[in-house]
């Protein structure tokens, strides 16, 4: 009398499957996490709500170096810059994001631009 099961059990795991899930999340993280700017400042620290209007975002680096939408303008330049970019805009708005070490006359200096040329100017800050 033959009491054997005919099925029998395997114990082998195929990783393919998991690797191409993996493969897959990875993807689609990198794809997500694209960054609208680029430059790695650190701001400053305030409490303040944020906003998706933006037209201009201006950085100012460590090295006092400046960038408009993340291509670098000579500080001669960069009010001719920004009326040329906002030249027809509804309601044209600057992102300064200016980096904690930023001496504050640099800030001011663009702050004065967007003052006389009648543009709104929003402070990139780090949450609280």
């Amino acid at each position: 009398m033959k009491l054997r099961g005919r099925n029998k059990v395997s114990a082998e795991f195929s990783m393919s499957s998991m690797t191409d899930i993996v493969f897959l999340l990875l993807v689609f993280f990198m794809l997500t996490s694209n960054s609208p700017n680029a430059l790695d400042l650190l701001l400053p620290k305030a409490k303040g709500k944020s906003t998706n209007t933006q037209n201009v975002s201006v950085s100012i680096n460590k090295d006092l170096e400046i960038y408009i939408d993340k291509v670098k303008v000579n500080p001669q330049f960069v009010e001719t810059e920004l009326r040329r970019r906002l030249k027809g805009v509804e309601k044209p708005t600057i992102i300064l994001r200016a980096e904690q070490s930023v001496p504050i006359d640099n800030a001011v200096h663009i702050m004065d631009i967007a003052n006389q040329n009648d543009y709104k100017v929003i402070l990139a800050v780090r949450p609280k």
